[in-house]
């Protein structure tokens, strides 16, 4: 079926009012969820092939969160859908006045490859569960995994309601030549702002979400092995391919050697030096374009640990650099890969400004124990959103909204807030016929100029 026939039964399908149908929305989304459960050994074995990723991680990063999504919807949709009332004022006396949530429409869901399921799913499941029908576009780089969501959700759905169309630039080209009702994209800022000029064509609203140098703040008074062992964690999830992940580290310069020494620890718990190979507590690189990418980025002048690599595994080992300064190369953009510069400071205002003369990051990570040097912080740099004392754990939480600001990302999801991303608030001014006050009719006069500002101000 052709991608205009597609979008064009999915318009009807959405117009014939039934996605709008609380019950049958909570029926689909059970229905996922019991198609994903049915299928995980297919899903297991996809995500395998294109990463070489375990079952563990993989349950652990992508299907468990996809599972806590659906629960979450199915258990509040009913109440995030209900029209809400609000007060009305004098002015509008005797009426009265709400707000009704309703799905936008036919919507397109752009995923990412770095974690393909959570990625291309849960922003297509948070878009059925507000109502709207999905055309999903998985990332091509994985292929395996593009594959196997294609097969269970189009073997068990119809095209007119939720489908998925693979493949990669042309047909993504394509698809964005058609106008949406909102386009919902996961993946790199410069192709971020080639879906916002497409989308500009037609005024879809867009939810971006991209990336950025994540900063991580490491004080004088943390706790130096805990920061260490959930930093290495978050830093090498994935083999750092997380939007999320640590980009680098600034750290009070009289902490460095043994902050240094308690990452180069923990690493060692898990990650072998003298391993080249991937083993399953580790993840390959996508491509070998993405690992010749990152090998140039290793100066081995300021490796403090790591720097391994097997170009046909597409094995990088965590890697530490230190010495570093903004100015090298692999300060100039996102790194997604598993090597960590740090950057002692001596002076955390100029650290702070340093932060701030860049980019908006999508995630920043604080540890300390001093409260407020931690509100300092928060106070003085932008960024999407983050933790203190932890690093990306906040994903794990659906009652926080994730989603960036300026470069790193337009909008937000999760929970609630995907439910709004994906939803118009109508709002309704509902009044009744039996009484009509002259004040805003002419003749015009002072008298009914003195109500009127008494009314409003």
């Amino acid at each position: 079926m052709e991608i205009n026939e597609i979008i064009a039964r999915q318009n009807d399908f959405f117009n014939s009012n039934q996605t709008k149908r609380l019950d049958f929305r909570i029926e689909q989304l059970k229905k996922i969820k019991s198609i994903l459960k049915e299928n995980e050994d297919l899903l297991y074995n996809a995500i395998y092939e294109d990463f070489r990723k375990s079952e563990f991680e993989t349950y652990g990063s992508e299907l468990s969160l996809l599972y806590h999504e659906i629960n979450t919807f199915v258990k509040n949709i009913k109440k995030w859908s209900k029209r809400k009332k609000v007060s009305t004022g004098l002015a509008n006396f005797p009426a009265k006045s709400y707000i009704i949530p309703e799905p936008l429409g036919t919507t397109l869901v752009i995923g990412a490859w770095n974690y393909p399921y959570q990625l291309s799913l849960m922003p297509a499941i948070t878009s059925l569960a507000a109502g709207n029908t999905v055309l999903l576009k998985p990332s091509e780089l994985p292929s395996k995994t593009s594959e196997a969501m294609a097969k269970i959700i189009n073997d068990n759905f119809s095209s007119d309601y939720f489908c998925v169309i693979e493949g990669g630039v042309k047909q993504t080209t394509e698809l964005l030549e058609y106008r949406f009702d909102k386009i919902f994209f996961t993946g790199s800022i410069p192709v971020g702002k080639i879906i916002y000029q497409a989308a500009a064509k037609h005024l879809t609203p867009v939810t971006l979400e991209l990336g950025g140098k994540s900063p991580t703040f490491v004080l004088a008074d943390t706790d130096i092995k805990i920061t260490a062992q959930r930093i290495a964690w978050a830093k090498f999830y994935n083999a750092g391919q997380t939007c999320v992940a640590p980009d680098y580290i600034l750290v009070d310069k009289s902490i460095e050697q043994k902050f240094l020494e308690a990452l180069k620890n923990e690493i060692e718990r898990y990650h072998k030096s003298n391993e080249t190979e991937i083993t399953e507590n580790y993840t390959q690189i996508i491509n070998t374009n993405n690992f010749d990418r990152l090998t140039k980025l290793i100066d081995n002048n300021k490796v403090f640990f790591g720097g391994k690599t097997n170009r046909q595994e597409r094995f990088i080992s965590p890697t530490i650099l230190q010495n570093v300064t903004f100015k090298d190369e692999i300060m100039q953009d996102e790194i997604f890969g598993p090597i960590l510069p740090v950057i002692s400071y001596t002076d955390l205002d100029e650290a702070i400004n340093r932060v701030k003369e860049r980019p908006k990051p999508l995630a920043c990570y604080i540890y300390s124990k001093n409260r407020k040097t931690i509100n300092k912080l928060l106070k003085e740099i932008s960024f999407g959103g983050g933790a203190i004392n932890d690093s990306l754990m906040q994903l794990t939480n659906s009652k926080l909204p994730f989603g960036g600001v300026g470069l790193s990302g337009i909008g937000s999801y999760h929970g609630k807030a995907g439910f709004d991303t994906f939803t118009h608030y109508k709002s309704i001014l509902d009044k009744p016929f039996w009484l009509e006050p002259g004040i805003k009719y002419a003749p015009y006069s002072a008298k009914k100029m003195k109500l009127i500002k008494w009314f409003f101000e």
